[in-house]
């Protein structure tokens, strides 16, 4: 039985990943698929704390799957509203560098 601090480092491993990769990158679909890459590291721990940690009342016993089945949900959302902003921008502007998109100025 592999132990939980396993997990916990593998989502720790993973979220500073992809927290390197939304900030230091300038690519908007880089910086989405960073952002991906969190949120399977938060579904890693939630999904862990669920299997080793067993609550004691009955009706939680599903909680860490719950929760990962919403950050699933939220992660989809987020990919589809992301894309669609980054195709209108690129119809617009004909770029994807988030430092080239000034849209607020005139």
């Amino acid at each position: 039985m592999i132990p939980l601090q396993y997990f916990l480092l593998l989502g720790a491993a993973m979220f500073c990943l992809g927290l390197y990769g939304a900030l230091a990158r300038r690519n908007a679909i880089a910086i989405l698929i960073g952002i991906e890459l969190m949120l399977n590291a938060v579904n890693i721990n939630l999904v862990a704390f669920w299997r080793y940690i067993k609550p004691a009342n009955p009706a939680f016993e599903l909680a860490g799957q719950v929760f990962a089945l919403f950050v699933i949900t939220l992660a989809a959302a987020e990919a589809g509203i992301g894309l669609a902003l980054v195709i209108a921008i690129y119809r617009s502007r004909d770029t994807v560098n988030v430092e080239d998109v000034n849209l607020m100025k005139w």
